[in-house]
């Protein structure tokens, strides 16, 4: 079905990586509280993401990932590394509800984030549960690589300059910009254009407001502390549209089938998510290798689709950003 109604066109799914994630995980955005936004997390979260993500599927699919050969191990000094010590020692987080959160109940964290580092140490280490996660915040997820805490960092990290200056990044892996949620049975807003002299909600803190004002200039922005709150106000009628990162949209369609819809294509800045490592670190060209690898095997797409595109009802799987890019 198309992708604009209660869904994404292509173009919409490709870039919705994650992230200003209030409740989804740590965000891309530098201007959020703590670890969960770069993000937030709640209960209510916790408990729709146990529902719905089909858990023996992702599972499945994470058991029948490929574990790489004792020559490709042994070509790089970062594997050896995590393969001599048995343990890939991950930095992430566990209460973003598309991308990596613990399931209270059988003590596994799952998503896609939490699905791809699991991948990872199955290719390494022969076994996906072979790994320890340290709990990241937007503030320290550079300092446990540069002082040899974990091995990498998968928690919807932006790449950016000022950042590889202290870390390398492998990926990106998955790219998001912001998009326009409004209500299913709204007609009448399609695109960023049609924003102008409407009531549109963002939320303070974000990159939305000032993306808001290059992008749609004319539109009555409303600012609002937290997506719960922007997200009342466009059920109550009190704002036409909110605008926020696209993986945040998602989460709120997952949540909420039928509720909502994404209106148009994504607009604003790429941001690019990537696996963070140690600075100079060669497991950049392990890891990039072992991404390309899973892309061309479809694991990639397989992973996304029982993470999200099942939850938020898009059939076809996006395109992954060009690895290196």
């Amino acid at each position: 079905m198309s992708l604009n109604d209660l869904t994404l066109t292509r173009r919409q799914a490709l870039g919705f990586g994650a992230a200003a994630l209030a409740g989804l995980g740590l965000a891309a955005c530098d201007s959020e509280a703590p670890a969960a936004s770069d993000d937030a997390s709640s209960t209510d979260e916790q408990a729709s993401e146990e529902s719905t993500l089909d858990a023996e599927a992702y599972d499945a699919l994470i058991a029948s990932g490929s574990v790489a050969t004792d020559e490709e191990i042994a070509a790089s000094e970062w594997a050896t590394k995590i393969k001599d010590a048995g343990t890939m020692r991950i930095g992430g987080v566990q209460t973003s509800m598309l991308f990596s959160l613990l399931n209270e109940v059988d003590g596994k964290t799952r998503g896609f984030d939490a699905g791809l580092s699991q991948l990872l140490t199955r290719y390494i280490l022969g076994d996906e549960n072979a790994q320890e996660i340290t709990q990241v915040t937007s503030n320290t997820r550079e300092s446990v690589l540069q002082n040899d805490q974990v091995d990498a960092v998968f928690a919807t990290y932006s790449i950016n300059d000022d950042r590889k200056e202290v870390i390398s990044f492998a990926g990106p892996y998955y790219t998001t910009q912001q998009s326009i949620l409004v209500m299913a049975d709204n007609t009448d807003i399609n695109s960023v254009d049609d924003l102008a002299g409407r009531n549109v909600a963002a939320q303070s803190g974000s990159t939305g407001p000032s993306i808001l004002e290059e992008y749609a200039p004319d539109a009555m922005v409303q600012e609002f502390a937290t997506d719960e709150e922007a997200r009342s106000a466009l059920e109550q009628g009190r704002v036409d549209a909110y605008v926020i990162d696209t993986a945040m949209q998602l989460g709120s369609m997952a949540r909420n089938p039928g509720r909502y819809r994404l209106a148009g294509d994504e607009f604003g800045p790429v941001d690019p998510y990537g696996i963070g490592l140690p600075l100079n670190s060669d497991g950049v060209d392990f890891v990039n290798a072992w991404l390309q690898r899973i892309e061309d095997e479809g694991v990639w797409a397989d992973l996304w689709k029982v993470c999200i595109g099942d939850r938020a009802q898009i059939d076809e799987a996006p395109e992954p950003p060009a690895i290196g890019a």
